[in-house]
């Protein structure tokens, strides 16, 4: 039987979800809770990878077991079991041939900014003290939508096939006088791709670059070119969308 885990976690002292050698990661802190607690030996897989420090509001992953269970007592158990900083929301049983990375058809990712200094939102959301230019930031966020390549937002020497991804969503928005934050959805991302579009998109509220400065940034390919990767503490996993899965809450 095949499982679909639906979590969150604050990714402040993990160096991402991805297992790593000498280093915490989330993927293998549950997975010792879950089999610990289901007294058999599972390896979780994961909808994606995150960075050092990215955070995740909703997060998947997968495991197969043969023996039965009841979900909601486990539930229960693994958010006893499991550190404060990861919380279980659900367990689904899905067909066996489900997978929580390649039938994901849409991830959703925010980027918060503060713009006034809060010691409370510090490994939260990125402050930045400089007045931006919301405007014109979202009309180069436009501009991503006429585009599929993405190779200049890119982490250098990745492993992929192509660099090409759909965005479905791109736009910036005030929460309240003080904070920004930036909505981005597609059918897939690259490694460090939305920290890198974050960087590129603040030279263009700063007036460093312009909107024809933007579309040849993305046309060039070479992620020199491209603004820097913003820190990892903004940046949130927020949504994952599945086909068959529509009803889920």
């Amino acid at each position: 039987m095949r499982y679909f885990v639906k979590f969150a976690y604050n990714g402040t002292h993990y160096h991402g979800w991805q297992f790593q050698p000498n280093a915490a990661s989330v993927q293998e802190t549950m997975n010792k809770a879950f089999s610990v607690l289901l007294n058999t030996p599972l390896n979780l897989m994961g909808a994606g990878r995150t960075d050092t420090g990215v955070h995740a509001r909703e997060m998947y992953a997968h495991f197969d077991i043969e023996k039965s269970f009841d979900e909601i007592k486990l539930i229960h158990k693994l958010n006893a079991y499991l550190p404060k900083d990861i919380v279980i929301y659900d367990l689904i049983a899905v067909h066996d041939d489900a997978h929580t990375r390649f039938d994901a058809t849409k991830r959703t990712y925010e980027y918060h900014i503060h713009t006034f200094k809060d010691v409370f939102l510090q490994d939260k959301s990125w402050y930045f003290h400089q007045t931006l230019d919301i405007e014109l930031m979202n009309q180069a966020a436009q501009i991503l939508f006429e585009h599929t390549d993405f190779q200049c937002f890119s982490k250098v020497n990745t492993d992929v096939n192509t660099f090409d991804c759909t965005i479905y969503e791109a736009q910036w928005t005030h929460r309240d006088n003080n904070s920004l934050v930036f909505t981005v959805s597609a059918n897939r991302f690259l490694r460090n791709m939305v920290r890198a579009i974050v960087g590129t998109l603040i030279n263009v509220g700063l007036h460093k670059i312009t909107l024809e400065d933007f579309t040849a940034i993305i046309a060039s390919k070479n992620r020199d070119k491209a603004g820097i990767s913003v820190p990892a503490h903004g940046l949130y996993l927020t949504k994952i969308d599945y086909d068959y899965i529509t009803q889920w809450p």
